[in-house]
């Protein structure tokens, strides 16, 4: 099938090559004030319908340009040069009785006492509102000095993080985290302490898309994030290095370096970086158990627990491009990384009966040491078949996770008078391997009048297997466990198809595709050679599911476009909550995985209008059918958390993002969402029927105070709201910072506050079965950060090969190249 299809795709392209649409040349040159003509600027052609960069081009000796055969369309000229201001140049226009199209001089400004060496970044805004998709660009915001990825995206447009470091888009869980245009295939546990652990200053953009097109893995009812790690595309050898210290009641010590060689054929690149994350986590809980008839409390539960950990970890990449010609690249990318976990607790719980009054304390001490390893490899290639866009694209992966979790915990009970009643230990061990390989190809056709064609196909398999080993240890010498001990495999291929097809006509823009994906697993779980408790079992399923996706947009005028899209979605169960073991917290508290989980499907529509470039409105609406989320079972006075099925969900919300230039030194950023969840259906024979209303408010201040100082005051306030079962308070921080650039912008220093206040605190309810339930949940959210970075390198001057605008430096420009930015 996939011969077949990449056969016929190569012949699409053949025998279409004669249909073109309109298109033009354009031509400009670069001088200095003194009509000096500068050599090696760089110039990008922005498209002005969505502000994105459709071509790269670098000026000759003679300081001149070229873009070949583009499109009908409104664009703008942005042109850099080291030692030299930037220029935005005014609009222009393409049209089909323009064939060559000469523009007025490019006149750049010269910086006073800067260095030729250095690379002057552009400044950027905090948060670009696109057509498709928001982008958060981390290095405009200097409260990012010394934060992790998780910070960012906690106060990113329409995202929220919950008290267990859950991921929500526009109030929908379900989405899916990206790293480099891939996949991360963590469970959300592993994602949360990665994105704890990966420093801000190794991340270059984020990416939020809520309704990806079908070019995309159906995954993710609430859409896609796309972390987009740094690659230095600058020619010649550059790069930069960031020192950051942390501190709260743990110092926080970080660094990262990032490097770059390119010229002729040649692109090579590396970036590592190393953080040591020390914190705590404070966890107040209590539960009242109720007479199944009367509804009047039986018991009360209180539980305090007190939480220290410690997360070194190192992470690293290198690649390489190589331009075979004009229009044929190849790369190849290795990366990897190692977390090591270390998490101690103490637990105090007190039980109680109806009138408050002490039967019997618990004392709980557990100590778990993780260790997590990563490498993964990508071969990719790309041909380009002409300037328009014609090309096809192919990716082939290998990710390999090894993990280790060695856990220990001695349980110690008492009377209310401390007389010792009880003592258990238990050890486990729980070693775990994932391997996914995956290839991907993608084909795209501009055809005449405005046509565009883009198919594709992917395949995957992932395999992973996982022990618990657990053992009661009594006088040093350990015992097997067989109630928790058990081993789990469990085997998973997709293969996808799609096609997306784009028509422009006139103020019109209509985006249809269809991805239809084939899905194969299966799971076995060994049991233990003493076969007590967990005997053998197994199960499998196949099944094929289709994902149409619409987008059509209409742009009344140059202040105001409209836009419509639908799409449907699919979420499948993580591998580790398909896993049935048990992992323990306490005696009292422990998780649980779920083999029978289904995969649940989401229906997403929104209606948008954007005014001016500057304010975006969204309506949305979405309909998920066999929603999982979150679960909550007693056993006793022991609590049971695993995913489980609920039944149906419904979300509603309307959005607004305001992107204001208060002065020429203030630019402030808004962003609010009131959202509206209903929850319907049967969780563990009782009837589920909850719904709740919660507004989220984000804002950001950049300031310029001119001579390199700069500033931002941000933060976030969310009302109450649900997340499943689960009622949560409402929740908010405030951080600050201030920057100021150094030799000659070489450099610049950044100071940081988050959480100024200290309201970063999750308090909720839950009502499950006979149990109710609240809890307080607190950590070193509160820290303050200094940050460093310097840049270094000095970049080539000129072309590095007789290319024009068409070679080279648009294969520079391919984002996905290695899957490196």
């Amino acid at each position: 099938m996939k011969l077949t299809l990449l056969s016929l795709l190569i012949a699409i392209s053949c025998i279409a090559n004669a249909q073109r649409p309109a298109t033009a040349n354009i031509r400009g040159s670069v001088a200095e004030e003194t009509k000096s003509p500068v050599e090696g600027a760089s110039i990008e052609l922005i498209r002005n319908q969505d502000t994105a960069a459709y071509k790269m081009s670098e000026t000759d000796k003679s300081g001149r340009f070229i873009f070949e055969t583009i499109p009908v369309g409104k664009y703008h000229l942005v042109a850099t040069a080291v030692g030299h201001e930037s220029f935005s140049g005014p609009a222009f226009s393409v049209s089909p009785d323009n064939k060559n199209i000469d523009l007025p001089q490019v006149v750049l400004k010269k910086k006073t006492n800067e260095l030729q060496s250095v690379a002057v970044v552009a400044n950027k805004s905090f948060i670009e509102q696109r057509a498709d998709r928001i982008v958060v660009n981390v290095d405009a915001s200097p409260a990012n000095a010394g934060s992790s990825a998780m910070d960012i995206l906690e106060k990113s447009p329409g995202v929220t993080v919950d008290k267990d470091d859950n991921i929500s888009l526009k109030g929908k869980q379900g989405v899916i985290i990206m790293i480099d245009d891939k996949p991360t295939y963590m469970t959300s546990t592993q994602l949360a302490s990665y994105l704890k652990s990966l420093p801000a200053s190794a991340i270059d953009q984020l990416e939020i898309m809520t309704n990806p097109s079908a070019k995309y893995d159906a995954a993710g009812n609430s859409g896609i994030i796309n972390i987009k790690t740094k690659k230095n595309k600058t020619k010649g050898f550059n790069g930069s290095m960031t020192l950051s210290q942390t501190e709260s009641k743990y110092g926080k010590p970080g660094a990262s370096v990032n490097m770059n060689y390119r010229t002729g054929k040649l692109n090579i690149f590396a970036n590592a970086g190393f953080n040591r994350w020390k914190g705590w986590h404070n966890l107040d809980i209590n539960r009242n158990y109720l007479d199944s008839g009367n509804g009047k409390i039986n018991s009360i539960f209180t539980q305090t627990t007190y939480m220290q950990y410690s997360n070194p970890e190192f992470n690293i990449k290198a690649g390489i491009d190589y331009f075979l010609n004009d229009k044929t690249t190849l790369g190849f990318v290795v990366s990897g990384f190692q977390d090591d976990e270390k998490n101690q607790s103490q637990s105090y719980i007190t039980l109680k009966d109806a009138n408050n009054i002490p039967d019997s304390l618990v004392h709980s001490f557990g100590n778990i040491d993780g260790l997590w390893q990563n490498v993964s490899m990508n071969l990719n290639f790309l041909r380009k078949f002409d300037s328009l866009g014609t090309q096809i694209t192919a990716d082939a992966d290998y990710v390999r996770y090894n993990s280790k979790n060695d856990q220990y915990y001695l349980n110690a009970t008492f009377d209310p008078k401390m007389n010792p009643l009880d003592a258990s230990t238990l050890s486990g061990n729980l070693p775990s391997t994932i391997n996914i390989y995956t290839f991907k190809t993608d084909y795209t056709h501009p055809f005449k009048n405005d046509f565009k064609l883009e198919a594709g196909l992917k395949t995957s398999y992932v395999a992973t297997d996982n022990q618990a080993n657990y053992f009661n240890v009594v006088s040093d010498v350990e015992y097997p466990d067989t109630t928790k001990t058990n081993y789990f495999v469990y085997h998973e291929n997709i293969n996808a198809v799609y096609l997306n097809f784009n028509k422009k006509y006139k103020k019109w823009n209509f985006q249809a595709g269809l991805r239809v994906e084939n899905t194969n697993y299966s799971g076995h779980q060994f049991g233990n050679k003493y076969t007590v408790v967990n005997n053998d079992s197994a199960f499998s399923k196949s099944y094929v599911s289709a994902f149409p996706t619409a987008y059509i947009s209409y742009q009344l005028n140059d202040n105001n476009m409209f836009g419509l899209n639908f799409g449907r979605r699919i979420d499948r169960p993580d591998y580790g909550d398909l896993n049935p073991f048990l992992f323990f917290l306490d005696q009292y508290t422990y998780q649980a995985g779920n083999p029978y989980l289904q995969p649940q499907y989401t229906t997403n529509i929104e209606l948008s209008h954007t005014y001016h470039n500057m304010l975006t409105t969204t309506l949305n609406y979405s309909n998920t059918k066999n929603f999982f989320s979150e679960t909550f079972e007693q056993e006793g006075h022991a609590t049971i958390v695993r995913n489980g099925n609920i039944g149906r969900r419904q979300n509603a919300g309307v959005s607004a993002s305001l992107n204001l230039t208060v002065t020429k030194w203030w630019t402030a950023i808004l962003y609010t969402n009131l959202n509206y969840n209903h929850f319907n259906g049967m969780l563990y024979g009782q009837n589920l029927n909850v719904s709740a209303v919660n507004l989220l408010g984000n804002l950001n201040n950049q300031f310029k105070f001119g001579k390199g100082w700069g500033g931002e005051i941000s933060g976030f306030y969310r009302t109450a709201g649900l997340e499943g079962q689960v009622l949560i308070k409402p929740v908010g921080q405030t951080s600050a910072a201030i920057v100021k650039q150094l030799f000659n912008e070489k450099g610049s220093l950044k100071l940081g506050v988050r959480d100024i206040f200290y309201t970063q605190q999750f308090r909720g309810a839950i009502n499950f079965q006979e149990t109710q339930a609240t809890f307080h949940n607190s950590r070193d959210s509160r820290q303050v950060s200094l940050t460093f970075t310097y840049r270094f390198g000095k970049p080539i001057k000129g072309p590095q090969n007789n290319r024009h605008s068409g070679g080279a430096d648009e294969e520079a420009n391919r984002v996905k190249a290695g899957g490196n930015n």
